[in-house]
């Protein structure tokens, strides 16, 4: 019988189609779908939604057949596996239904499914799900092969599916099983927006990815005498999300769906359809995923008077504070302007114009429209000229940088280059050519290859500017050229290239800068052509060092071969310019040790480079040219940091040309380059040319000093030159761009000079600030809307999406006073009394989501985390000024009301939301306040979790209250973690966090009208009180002195020779002075102050400085004090002793540096103490105890030997030019380290004046 039936089902498929629908037929179904979202664990909540209806096909045609739905019913789900169940939502499907309905057609040959026919009023989410109910019909079986693989088209888009096909003798049918590799799909049903500014990072997706996804079907297919009936049909997709790497812990969709054979009978009677349209074939199309937000659902009907309302009731809200409860509401007005047509916008800003806080708040949300719409709203509001440039400005930035990057678009965004308002500023114009030049890179992330008319402006531009040698043309079109990063724009730049260039080339050095910097992004895009310019560059040694250094930054940006590193070491080992060896060396020496994914394989032809050229140039100074990167890069996180900087220096230049700085971010295998930040030398490295004149290099005050002196002769630059030049790019795209020049510098120092008069902008200031001011300012930000969204085997799309926006404010009301008032110029205000009372408010708010789940037009469900952030600085107080006697006071009102500073708190929760049941929307927390794990759960898969998981709980409050002010400061900790040791790294973030800093009144020992903080600079005589406490200290000192010479000093003369000239400096005849005196004191009506009064003094010797530091409690019956005496001479010390009249505890800080001939020089420190408190103590043990772990983890040397007990040292030995030898002392042990590298030249160890005491050889580690 089973050979029989094989034999027969062969012939069967191999004759006739697998599943050819008979066109006389009605076949009847059942269907079942259903997705769930969560983490796939025992008391962890989830959410999902299912549809079960009944399924007919209608054969019309031979090859059409029509599709009719009834018996809908659509269920959610919001709970916990085992307690809670799917619930059914009658508004919802009584929607859906209300579609599914009406009937559909397809087309249907060679078991494909073809075009698919609705009424134009069927949504296409509801088309979608048919989709998925005729994707169990859509598959390609051959007929010769048991188990074969081919790429087909499917709901997913064109992927790649393995079959197998399998005979049931018993039950005398066939099973056919297929899989679908949808992560790989050579064109998938997938959209994805927000992260067209990351750099795709391949290495790191060969370490792991953040999602996963596999999709089964099993087919139970009954041979006729027409081909093959399926009787049954099942498909289950599953979906592993995480933040970090899939490997570990992940967020788990489900989708399954169920087709049954319910009957088969001949059809009766034709059936006739009303008009219908063609909605496309068998793969998911993606609707409204812009205007769909997930993490949110609100009626969107006549959105204009919504968004209105809602924008007034946002400025009213964060009109003096930011309102935490309502900045989530910005989401909703995002949603809402992306709804409203043009005319709605027009008509908003008509009657948001007028009104300075409604309007700031319609420009700073409308730039989320991201459409043509947008650009229309600007384009008008530049021709009308009824913005200000500096709304222009931000508004144009950030609505060009969050710009869809689609052909007409860009196509429509270049009107801007040629408008006059444009134009009308500098500031403004350069924000207009970078964003535009921004836009293009975006555009060409989407569009392979990039058309050459994107960039064609730009190209124009530079051209021009070259033709007429104008140097800031020719700078801000390549700096725009290296924002679009198009690779057609090489050819352009060759001609600014010197070497590089048909013709030659000779440009001022910051233009061939910025031409060099212009290949920044197509490294990335056409490496082999940034390649061979670069090298050519680089090797040309008649430039200047720091382009050459700059095209060796820009060659190591296309991430070179292990040949061509090869290449450029073997050059650099005949390399005479140190500036270049300097850089290029410390650049590879950088990369030898980076850990990041992208450099995996480049860090290896680096360390071989390092290791050839470490014997020659390993020893080079930082006086000359230098890179240094610091990155960290974690395989289970996939994630990782990396900081840059680099410092380009000229041969003869004692000023660095260009200082650059960079961070960025690796996360889930893309690059964000955070944040760069550079400055240029111009006209300033001309002022200081080769030398400083009195400039020693050891950054003492003579040098502070030598460098002024230089900075007077400032007016004699050059005018066409700009004394500085500025830039910024944030994502890997410049937005910002200025020259400081000689105008710019003079205008600023006239108006703040004191012979400046009514004219200066500082006299209105003063006079606006008598009068009363108040300015607000807020600023919402969306900096973060990056969206993936997939198509599922069920028709519905599963979307992960990562929202973070801000919302900053800052409010300032404030009024003052002068006396006298000034009459004639500012110099007049040293002579009066300025006083101001203030109020006002500082913060933000940040929002983040990461949302993962199917939304849709009509529900929403799935797992999302929400976090939110507040800072809050709100501030009330007096101030008093008075210059002439050098006095600052400042009055603060008390503590009355608790005060939060900053918070963090987050959760993540399973959510459900319908658009017909708005109130029916649950986010209930997957992790739940209590769990009981014994309880009995009905969960399928609990045998795969025998043990429980490990419970975190932690909560703490920690405060430190002061009696005296009646104020505290209190950090509040609370955690909640339910965790199981495979969802390693997912629990850091699962769970509620809760982390605040508080301030809060507090019990005071008296009632407290004020706050009292004085600072007086102005000569003071002491009281007699105050003299013998000196003479005290003085006494003390000595002493003090004497005990840590004894515990360290050998020489006895060298010993006697140092207290003589001990006591020279602290002489009992001298006089101090007072320095300054601070009083920070609690004020109570008539009743004696409670607080601390500061006071420093200073004992004036030619060659010394001595300074005693006395802190004294002010209060009734109070003796606590703390004095510090320091003398700064040949060597550094520090005396403290604090307690009841400075008599309870007492320890001494000493610093020198000593060299003598035949000895390395040496900088050494020690800390020695005679009584401390057991809290301080206690902690020093702890630090102890802790430091040979970190010291062998490190890779330091540890040596176990007693030293001199209650005394702690560290000395720095200058072991060679470029590095030093540390050695730390603890009383039970030693440990050192040798070969650090320092950033100072070893000459500076020679300018202290030597401690022949300290020289001594016996310092280092074995």
């Amino acid at each position: 019988e089973w050979m029989w039936f094989s034999l027969s089902s062969s012939i069967n498929l191999v004759f006739c189609p697998f599943s050819n629908l008979n066109p006389k037929k009605t076949y009847e179904y059942k269907y079942e779908g259903q997705v769930t979202f969560g983490l796939g664990m025992p008391h962890h909540a989830e959410s999902g939604v299912r549809m079960m209806c009944k399924v007919k096909i209608i054969g019309v045609s031979e090859q059409t057949f029509a599709l009719q739905v009834s018996d809908v019913s659509f269920d959610e789900y919001n709970g916990f596996p085992g307690k809670s169940g799917f619930t059914n939502a009658p508004k919802l499907t009584q929607r859906i239904a209300a579609q599914l309905v009406k009937p559909f057609t397809f087309d249907y040959a060679n078991d494909q499914v073809a075009d698919i026919h609705a009424a134009a009023e069927v949504s296409d989410t509801v088309v979608n799900i048919v989709r998925g109910i005729l994707g169990f019909f859509h598959v390609t079986v051959k007929t010769t092969d048991r188990i074969y693989e081919l790429e087909e088209v499917g709901i997913h888009g064109m992927c790649h599916s393995v079959y197998a096909i399998k005979a049931n003798g018993e039950a005398k049918d066939i099973t056919i099983t297929q899989t679908v590799d949808v992560s790989n799909c050579r064109e998938g049903a997938v959209n994805s927006s927000g992260l067209a500014a990351a750099v795709l990072d391949k290495v790191s997706r060969q370490r792991g990815e953040s999602v996963a996804s596999t999709v089964t079907y099993v087919y139970t297919v009954t041979p006729t005498a027409q081909g093959g009936l399926i009787t049954r049909a099942y498909g289950l997709e599953r979906q592993h999300f995480t933040p970090f790497n899939v490997k570990g812990g992940s967020f788990k969709m489900q989708a399954m769906k169920e087709l049954v054979l319910l009957d088969v009978s001949d059809t009766k009677s034709a059936i006739t359809f009303e008009q219908m349209g063609s909605r496309g074939n068998i793969v998911y199309k993606f609707v409204g995923a812009h205007t769909n937000v997930p993490i949110m659902m609100q009626n969107l009907e006549d959105p204009v008077p919504k968004a209105i309302e809602l924008i007034k009731h946002l400025a009213e809200a964060n009109k003096y504070h930011i309102d935490n409860a309502v900045t989530e509401d910005t989401i909703k007005l995002y949603q809402l302007l992306r709804m409203i047509p043009y005319e709605g916008l027009d008509v908003m800003w008509k009657q948001f114009a007028g009104n300075e806080e409604h309007r700031r708040w319609f420009l700073g949300m409308i730039v989320e429209v991201t459409d043509a719409r947008v650009l229309k709203f600007l384009e008008m509001r530049f021709g009308a000229r009824d913005i200000s440039v500096a709304e222009a400005l931000q508004t144009l930035l950030l609505a060009m940088n969050h710009l869809q990057a689609v052909p007409d678009l860009v196509e429509m965004a270049k009107m801007f280059l040629s408008m006059p308002f444009s134009k009308s500023n500098i500031h403004l114009w350069h924000t207009v050519v970078l964003s535009y030049g921004s836009l293009v890179y975006k555009h060409c992330a989407i569009y392979t290859p990039c058309p050459v008319t994107a960039v064609q402006p730009l190209l124009d531009m530079a051209l021009d500017g070259l033709k007429k040698s104008n140097e800031a043309d020719m700078i801000i079109a390549l700096k725009a050229l290296g924002n679009a990063g198009h690779p057609g724009s090489i050819k352009t730049i060759m001609y600014f290239l010197p070497g590089v260039a048909a013709t030659p080339v000779d440009l001022p050095p910051r233009v061939l800068s910025a031409a060099v910097q212009s290949m920044r992004l197509i490294a990335a895009r056409d490496p082999h052509t940034v390649q061979d310019i670069a090298m050519s560059m680089f090797l040309q040694k008649d430039l200047l060092a720091e382009i050459r250094m700059q095209a060796f930054m820009i060659l190591f940006d296309t991430k070179p071969s292990m040949a061509l590193v090869s290449a450029v070491t073997a050059h650099l080992e005949e390399e005479k310019d140190l500036q270049v060896v300097s850089f290029a060396f410390s650049y590879l020496k950088s990369l030898a040790i980076s850990r990041t994914p992208d450099n995996h394989f480049l860090s290896t032809a680096c360390s071989v480079a390092v290791k050839i050229l470490a014997p020659k140039f390993g020893r080079l100074s930082y006086h000359y040219s230098r890179a240094w990167r610091m990155d960290w890069f974690n395989d289970d996180f996939l994630s990782g940091i990396a900081a840059e900087v680099y410092m380009l220096r000229g041969a003869t230049d004692i000023l660095p040309t260009e200082i650059l700085i960079k961070r960025k971010l690796h996360v889930i295998g893309r690059i964000l380059q955070l944040l760069e930040c550079g400055v240029r030398a111009e006209g300033i490295k001309e002022l200081f040319g080769t030398n400083i004149p009195g400039f020693k290099g050891d950054l003492s005050w003579s040098d502070i000093h030598a460098i002024f002196s230089v900075l007077k002769n400032w007016e004699n630059l050059p005018d066409n030159r700009p004394i500085l030049s500025v830039f910024s790019r944030l994502f890997g795209q410049e937005w910002f761009f200025a020259d400081i020049n000689k105008d710019w510098a003079q205008t600023i120092i006239k108006a703040v000079r004191s012979t400046a008069g009514k004219e200066s902008p500082v006299w209105g200031m003063i006079e606006n600030l008598q009068k009363g001011l108040s300015w607000h300012w807020t600023k919402p930000f969306f900096i973060v809307e990056a969206r993936y969204s997939q198509a599922t085997t069920l028709g519905l799309p599963v979307e992960i999406s990562k929202f973070y926006h801000t919302v900053t404010g800052i409010t300032v009301n404030a009024k003052g006073t002068v006396n006298p008032p000034p009459t004639d110029h500012l110099g007049q205000l040293w002579n009066s009394e300025i006083s101001v009372e203030t109020d006002g408010f500082f913060g933000f708010t940040k929002d983040f989501w990461i949302f993962h789940g199917i939304s849709t037009e009509l529900f929403q469900c799935g797992s999302e985390l929400k976090s939110k952030m507040p800072l809050a600085v709100p501030w009330k107080f007096a101030a008093t000024i008075n210059v002439q006697e050098k006095k600052f006071e400042l009055n603060f009102p008390p503590c009355k009301n608790e005060l939060q500073l900053f918070a963090v708190r987050s959760n993540v929760y399973a959510v459900s939301r319908n658009t017909e049941d708005p109130a029916s929307a649950k986010m209930t927390p997957i992790m739940p306040d209590t769990i009981d794990y014994n309880a009995e759960v009905n969960w399928v898969h609990k045998t795969n979790f025998t043990m429980p998981p490990n419970t975190w709980h932690p909560r703490s409050k920690m405060c430190a209250e002061s009696n005296v002010y009646g104020a505290g400061v209190c950090v509040e900790t609370e955690l909640r973690r339910a965790y199981y040791n495979e969802e390693y790294p997912l629990y850091y973030v699962l769970g509620y966090t809760n982390f605040a800093v508080k301030v809060v009144p507090a019990q005071a020992i008296k009632a407290i009208n004020k706050i009292h903080l004085e600072l007086n600079a102005g000569q003071s005589k002491h009281p007699m009180s105050i003299r013998q406490l000196l003479a005290t200290l003085r006494r003390l000192s000595e002493e003090a002195t004497q005990r840590v010479r004894l515990s360290s000093d050998s020489d006895s003369s060298i010993r006697g020779a140092y207290n003589r000239q001990h006591d020279k400096i602290m002489g009992l005849d001298t006089t101090p002075e007072a320095v300054f005196n601070l009083k920070v004191l609690a004020i109570s009506g008539n009743q004696k102050p409670e607080g601390y009064d500061t006071t420093m003094y200073c004992t004036p010797e030619t060659n010394v400085q001595n300074t005693q530091l006395i802190v004294s409690q002010v209060g009734e019956a109070t003796n606590w004090k703390m004095c510090i005496d320091t003398i700064l001479n040949t060597e550094a010390e520090a005396h403290i002793r604090w307690g009841a009249e400075c008599q309870s505890y007492e320890m001494s800080i000493r610093a020198a540096a000593a060299h003598v001939p035949g000895s390395k020089p040496v900088y050494e420190a020690k800390a020695h103490w005679t009584r401390i408190p057991e809290t301080m103590a206690d902690w020093g043990r702890r630090i102890e105890s802790y430091i040979p772990g970190m010291a062998l983890l490190l890779g330091w040397y540890q040596q176990h030997k007693s030293n001199t007990m209650q005394e702690v040292s560290a000395a720095v030995i200058a072991a060679s030019a470029g590095s030093a030898d540390v050695m730390i002392k603890f009383p039970e042990y030693t440990v050192c380290y040798n070969g650090i590298p320092i950033p100072l030249p070893p000459a500076s160890f020679l300018n202290f004046h030597p401690d022949a005491q300290n020289a001594t050889n016996g310092y280092g580690c074995a």
